[in-house]
């Protein structure tokens, strides 16, 4: 059985472009979410309790 498959330069471009957005949403949103559980864990001064 032979599969022709054919990938031009913009379909090549799309997909690479997809894949660096979404790597990239997905840092922005694990820093957001650490951020978050680093702030809720941290401890407060002695002063402010």
């Amino acid at each position: 059985m032979i599969h022709l498959a054919y990938l031009d330069a913009g379909s090549g471009s799309l997909i690479v472009q997809a894949v660096v957005g979404g790597v990239a949403g997905a840092a922005v949103a694990a820093k957001l979410y650490w951020r978050r559980l680093v702030d809720r864990f941290r401890r407060q001064p002695t002063d402010q309790r």
